[in-house]
């Protein structure tokens, strides 16, 4: 069975893109198989796999306006080994198209039905903002995966995306859960870390994953060269606790590590 999820947080600078990539390698150095759905129209998360966006052919965009088919868009990533549906600026075009069609936030999940059997598990990286992008990974998820950068607005920014998750749950999508919180950036030397994530346990208690992410210029460095950390460093304190996040992720899943 797949697993689909949208890595999300309507605060930029949390981590969502660098979760992305790196816990996408991680799965694939546990022989699943992977597949990345880059939703952000930066590019990001395409950049970071050694995709040059403005290279592409095809993009997100072309599939979820019909204009291209699966095979057309997917590209292999190498040496990480998943997947990716790349994005550019293009996909701005998409999200104001999709406000004017009927059904518009259904059609991410209608091109994902047609990979139901492919891949173990679907990540999508979603903008910093709660528009039509972000709602078509909702609507087509199983789970929400939240990086939260353990400062200050932390959890003011989290009420807004947990309205959300709960209106797409009620309105189109009932089984869409929040699969977990990751703490990125993580420094345990700064009081205000220690205590913005013992407030994120005492809400969301065991939904936040025990794995946390620790600042590492490892982790910084390997989205200028186009690859995840595993394939940067594997040896850096970044590359290690994302490959145990996969762990731990597998665990949550039900599927053995």
């Amino acid at each position: 069975m797949t697993n689909v999820f949208a890595v999300t947080n309507q605060k930029g600078g949390v981590g969502k893109t660098t979760t992305c990539v790196n816990l996408a390698a991680s799965l694939v150095a546990t022989r699943r198989k992977v597949l990345l759905i880059d939703l952000d129209p930066q590019g990001n998360a395409t950049m970071g796999s050694g995709v040059d966006k403005n290279e592409c052919e095809y993009s997100v965009c072309d599939l979820l306006l019909g204009e291209a088919g699966i095979g057309q868009v997917r590209v292999r990533t190498d040496p990480a080994g998943y997947d990716l549906l790349p994005a550019n600026s293009d996909l701005t075009t998409a999200e104001v198209q999709l406000l004017q069609v009927d059904g518009g936030n259904f059609r991410l999940k209608r091109v994902l039905s047609e990979l139901s059997s492919e891949y173990d598990y679907i990540l999508m990286d979603c903008p910093p903002s709660l528009n039509m992008l972000t709602v078509n990974a909702l609507t087509a998820s199983d789970g929400v995966i939240i990086p939260v950068q353990c400062e200050y607005y932390a959890l003011e920014g989290l009420s807004s995306l947990m309205e959300t998750i709960e209106h797409i749950r009620e309105t189109v999508n009932p089984a869409l859960r929040v699969e977990g919180l990751i703490r990125t950036m993580y420094d345990p030397r700064n009081s205000l870390t220690r205590d913005v994530s013992q407030q994120l346990i005492k809400h969301f208690d065991e939904r936040v994953y025990k794995t946390v992410i620790p600042r590492n210029v490892r982790l910084a460095e390997a989205p200028s060269h186009g690859m995840p950390v595993l394939i940067y460093d594997e040896k850096s304190k970044g590359s290690l606790a994302y490959l145990a996040l996969a762990g731990e992720l597998l665990r949550k899943t039900g599927s053995s590590v």
